[in-house]
């Protein structure tokens, strides 16, 4: 009895910390995320929730989350309407990644495999993190536009190459896994519309509960695939934005703001248990060391390269493209999963390597709070919602009769 009190307490005094210390804290301009993750980390070296099956299962949701709210934020428009600085911009990130990782390879003697994923962790902007940030930035809406688009186009070719390094390991293992991927992106639009003309008409509402289990479904998929959560949950999101316009069921941006509640809501439990299973020999001096050089040499690289580029591309403004280069520049999800996946998979990386992964991602994701006036967090809604006009198949119900009106 005494136990299941204690156990109900400590579930108390965790929502409590995860919800109100980070909302107390951002007067400072800390992210909420990094006061979750820096909590997760003290709450681990207390020995509190080490091993917990409920905050594992809470984390799990909030990195879905997170990536089917990125995942529908894929606006095939946006791409198109941007299409040819966005190949530019993509093909200088493929070049700029390629540097990285041979630097990294080169510098180090490390496998090519695991100094990708270290570049990867270091170049690739966080857009689950920036979506949900992007309306608190202080940036105008073509700002906003750019920066949300090429970090979603960004992203997409960052989880290529996370897919390719991981099941490069033979032939037949990439032709599986990339079998097994694609079925997982043909079921996913199947399943949908299926449940749009047999659930759908018959369970009002239930779109939201849908989406979610189904991006919980797939991503648990992918990660039996060898690539994480993250892949499945951003494949149901982009599918989920597709059949938007073609199935009411998907129509509504209501179905969006839900989701980024959602993700709101789990977010800091992912990054709690992300700081609590940290592992110590990542935290070390050495670490922190490598952490600064990275931020010393790759802010300045990334902030620069996407800056000349828009002032090259478009005649902007340097002060102007500067902005947008520094909205793209936090990486802490990414980098998060990325160095996790790194020490677990892969033998002979120095850690002080992976390590200087978490002080670089934490200190590059407080830049834009500090140069841009802003504060990031996870827990504030800033969708507008708009109502879809209604078609045939969403025109509204009728009101119930009243009672003189029966029969």
């Amino acid at each position: 009895m005494l136990r299941a009190v204690s156990s109900e307490l400590a579930y108390i005094a965790l929502l409590f910390a995860l919800f109100v210390i980070p909302k107390a804290l951002q007067r400072f301009r800390i992210p909420g995320a990094i006061t979750s993750l820096l909590l997760g980390l003290a709450a681990a070296r207390a020995g509190l929730f080490t091993g917990d099956p409920t905050l594992a299962l809470l984390a799990t949701l909030g990195i879905t989350g997170l990536f089917l709210f990125a995942g529908l934020d894929v606006d095939a428009k946006d791409l198109r309407r941007g299409a040819a600085l966005v190949a530019q911009h993509l093909v200088i990130q493929a070049l700029l990644l390629a540097g990285v990782a041979w630097a990294i390879a080169a510098a180090t003697g490390v496998d090519w495999r695991p100094a990708t994923l270290v570049a990867l962790a270091l170049v690739t902007p966080s857009t689950g993190f920036i979506l949900d940030s992007l309306q608190s930035f202080g940036l105008d809406a073509d700002q906003r536009f750019w920066t949300r688009t090429k970090a979603v186009a960004t992203e997409l070719l960052a989880l290529a190459v996370l897919f390719a390094v991981l099941q490069s390991t033979s032939v037949a293992r990439f032709a599986g896994a990339t079998a097994a991927l694609l079925a997982v992106v043909v079921l996913i639009p199947l399943v949908m519309r299926a449940f749009a003309v047999a659930i759908a008409p018959w369970a009002p509402r239930s779109e939201f509960a849908f989406l979610v289990m189904l991006a919980v479904m797939a991503a648990f998929a992918t990660r039996k695939l060898g690539v994480y959560y993250l892949v499945g949950a951003f494949l149901v999101g982009v599918a989920a934005r597709r059949f938007r316009e073609r199935l009411p069921a998907f129509s509504s941006d209501r179905l969006l703001h839900a989701v980024e509640v959602f993700a709101s809501f789990f977010a800091p439990f992912y990054f709690f248990s992300a700081g609590a299973h940290l592992h110590p020999e990542l935290l070390t001096l050495s670490s922190l060391a490598t952490g600064v050089v990275y931020l010393a040499a790759m802010i300045p690289l990334r902030v620069g390269l996407v800056a000349v580029h828009r002032k090259l591309a478009l005649r902007e403004h340097l002060g102007q493209a500067r902005r947008v280069a520094t909205a793209l520049v936090p990486t802490l999800v990414f980098s998060l999963v990325l160095a996790e996946i790194v020490i677990e998979r892969f033998e002979g990386v120095p850690p002080w390597l992976v390590g200087g992964i978490i002080p670089y991602a934490l200190l590059n994701t407080m830049l834009p709070a500090l140069t841009l006036g802003a504060t990031a967090s996870f827990d504030e809604v800033h969708l507008e919602v708009t109502e879809p006009e209604p078609g045939p198949a969403l025109a509204a119900a009728p009101p119930p009769a009243g009672p003189g009106q029966a029969g």
